[in-house]
């Protein structure tokens, strides 16, 4: 691969740098929502929309006299026109479909499209397309396809063979039994109850596994009668469980799933069900199609206070904190049994609070404090909030000392493992506020020692968590490109930032670290790898390889800028600045790729990452040459 940049030697402290700074700072500013916020927007996913258009086709074959706050019949007919002819446009050349138009074709998401057009009764219409689809279903296996990409982890591979059940492309032989009933056992109970599913399926486990129990009994009498017992109860348990919004996780899949199943076996009219309509209504793009989730805004906007902070931005000034610590969950979550303290990803009411966009909330907090424009008497419930936030944190790590998502001590299935990524961004959080922390009235006041033995603790895990190669893997993002799908520049940028933060870069993990970064960086400057898209005259989508992606290059340069042995890494570093730099200039800092996981495998691409990661790198550089530029602090520069 040829580069494709010129690099101007050094572009630290460079016009070019500081122009480039400038301009994908003020982009960032201008992005706000309101403006108060950056909700930003998710990738539109062929998995949400074949999922959400199964659940409305069945909905249309099972409409109940009771269908009041339902879309008429109709209406639906209009979603189920729009939804199959959005899959059928968004049909990749090898007959398949990706998560989003960026990602390569995989077994799981083409089946749910097949599905999808069966159950909307476009089949004869789509004739070619559902042939294309089977044909490429047909070289993977069905089923063996699915074990082969999900393993042992049923979160994900139960719900996509009930779909295909309920379209008639698999017989309910092939669908596992999920046991709804252990929902009704008391929520601190579900971790020693060995589920099948991840801490945050629990709505698929009860209305998944009544699919079943209603289309194929048991065998066995003793499970026929418990489960028969408990369908009431677990159907409880699924209402307290969804939101206000009606989204469970304000995701369209799971959402899609539990409304899908309660369809199919009568309960078209129950109040769960409509919630679940009324939410996929709200969240339906105009192109006839749905996104994976309805938003990140609280995450995004977390980043984007953090990026900014990298320039001297007077993040005070930008009055999102009133908007940052409405986010905070107060209260203990009916979805997960959280105790208050932590933040989800969105303001909306189906987000949980995790233990990565805690850390970002908490990071964010400490930039607003700092800011020239801080008003004193804010700080006593920014304190507050923030302290709420670290000892839900502390309160959730691992017996392995690090730290997972939304459980503790949930076990091993993939995305309820603790996580390198998700303790390092810990890690940060707890030395931004190190000082209130061991103060007399701090977390750790009584013993700032215990303090210090978490920290040891948390780098003892990221330690044992570095492959053989210096890399570290991150829970929830990934590289299609990657042999195993990991993405290991945003797991080893992540994590160095965690021993930056707490002075530890001469370590031998960290050398080895930045090490690997410097040696995996592309010919053409960048770092991982992007997947531009072509439409053929055909209406297909063709994937072509595109070289470095924006997400993981800026990444990567923003943690090798704080090497211990920078010297060494300074021609990497200038390599790679203008590679980004060149993609400022040239507007392609804005291309997404598909790094992110939404569940076990199901790819996303966010918009605001790249700029806000862009804007993250270049202030950090601005910040490494001692650059004398002046950031936009005044009032006057925030829009």
């Amino acid at each position: 691969m040829q580069n494709d940049v010129s690099i101007e030697n050094p572009l630290l402290g460079s016009v070019r740098l500081n122009a480039a700074a400038a301009k994908s700072r003020q982009r960032l500013l201008d992005d706000r929502t309101i403006p108060v916020f950056w909700e930003g927007e998710l990738a539109t996913s062929a998995l949400s929309t074949a999922t959400a258009i199964s659940t409305l086709g069945l909905l249309h074959q099972h409409y109940p006299m009771d269908n009041e706050s339902l879309p008429e019949r109709s209406e639906l007919l209009v979603y189920l026109d729009a939804g199959t002819a959005w899959l059928a446009d968004n049909q990749n050349e090898d007959g398949g479909w990706g998560d989003t138009i960026l990602s390569y074709s995989n077994i799981a998401t083409t089946i749910l499209a097949i599905a999808a057009i069966k159950l909307a009764g476009k089949e004869t219409q789509y004739l070619q397309t559902v042939k294309n689809a089977t044909a490429y279903v047909d070289e993977l296996g069905w089923i063996d396809g699915l074990k082969a990409r999900y393993g042992k982890d049923k979160t994900f591979a139960v719900p996509i063979l009930t779909n295909a059940a309920l379209a008639g492309l698999v017989p309910w032989s092939t669908v596992a039994s999920l046991p709804f009933e252990l929902a009704c056992f008391p929520q601190s109970f579900y971790r020693f109850l060995q589920l099948p599913v991840v801490s945050y399926a629990i709505p698929a486990l009860v209305g998944i596994g009544q699919a079943k129990f209603f289309h194929r009994k048991p065998w066995n009498p003793i499970s026929r009668i418990i489960r028969s017992l408990t369908v009431s109860k677990s159907l409880n348990v699924l209402e307290q469980m969804q939101p206000a919004s009606g989204g469970y996780l304000e995701a369209i899949p799971l959402t899609s799933f539990v409304a899908m199943s309660l369809i199919s076996t009568g309960r078209a009219a129950h109040p769960v069900t409509k919630n679940a309509v009324r939410f996929l209504m709200d969240t339906l793009r105009k192109d006839g199609s749905w996104p994976i989730d309805t938003n990140l805004s609280t995450w995004n906007t977390s980043l984007s206070i953090n990026a900014l902070n990298n320039h001297s931005v007077d993040t005070a000034a930008l009055k999102v904190t009133d908007w940052l610590l409405n986010c905070q969950h107060t209260k203990r979550h009916p979805f997960t049994g959280a105790d208050p303290g932590g933040w989800g990803w969105s303001d909306l009411s189906g987000a949980v609070p995790d233990c990565d966009d805690t850390p970002s909330a908490i990071l964010a907090l400490d930039s607003i404090r700092r800011s020239s424009s801080f008003d004193a008497d804010d700080l006593p419930r920014i304190r507050k909030a923030a302290m709420a936030g670290m000892q839900w944190m502390l309160n959730l790590q691992n017996r392995d000392k690090g730290w997972p998502t939304f459980c503790r001590g949930w076990g091993k299935l993939p995305f309820d493992r603790s996580g390198a990524d998700l303790s390092a961004h810990v890690l940060r959080a707890l030395k931004a506020w190190e000082t209130d922390l061991v103060s007399p009235d701090g977390l750790f006041a009584n013993n700032p020692a215990d303090l210090h033995r978490v920290i040891r603790q948390g780098f003892k895990y990221l330690n044992s968590q570095q492959n053989s190669d210096g890399s570290w893997y991150p829970l929830w993002f990934g590289n299609q490109d990657h042999p195993l799908e990991e993405n290991p520049v945003y797991g080893t940028a992540k994590v160095l930032l965690a021993y930056k933060s707490w002075e530890r870069l001469d370590s031998k993990a960290a050398v080895r670290g930045f090490d690997w970064l410097a040696k995996h960086q592309n010919n053409d400057g960048g770092w991982g790898s992007g997947v531009a898209h072509q439409r053929l005259e055909n209406g297909r989508i063709r994937n072509q390889q595109a070289g470095s992606s924006v997400e993981e290059t800026a990444l990567a340069i923003e943690a090798l800028l704080h090497s211990a042995n920078i010297e060494h890494h300074t021609g990497v570093v200038e390599k790679g600045l203008a590679w980004l730099i060149n993609r400022v200039e040239t507007d392609r800092y804005l291309d997404c790729s598909p790094i992110g996981f939404y569940f076990a495998k199901l790819w996303y691409h966010e918009r605001l990452y790249p700029l806000i990661f862009t804007v993250s790198t270049l202030g950090a550089a601005l910040s490494r040459a001692n650059d004398s530029a002046t950031p936009p602090t005044s009032k006057s520069d925030i829009k």
